[in-house]
């Protein structure tokens, strides 16, 4: 059993980049600045959540700004 597990150690050695790009598997390298880049995407998540509330916002507006002018135009 022993030289089976040598083998299948020299095996995956020498396939591992194959068999981390095959099956696209992360590496400690690909995680290492994993909280860095969750705390970046966070952040954009809120800045386009205070986006999307202005924008909201100013919809409601122009709505009711053109609710006034078709009103108007009804008169």
């Amino acid at each position: 059993m022993k030289g089976f597990d040598s083998y299948m150690g020299g095996y995956l050695d020498r396939r591992m980049k194959m068999l981390i790009d095959e099956w696209d598997l992360a590496t400690r390298g690909d995680l290492g600045d994993f909280p860095a880049r969750l705390m970046a995407l966070e952040e954009e998540t809120r800045k386009i959540s205070s986006f999307e509330a202005g924008a909201f916002a100013k919809l409601g507006e122009l709505e009711k700004r053109l609710e006034s002018v078709k009103e108007r135009k009804r008169k």
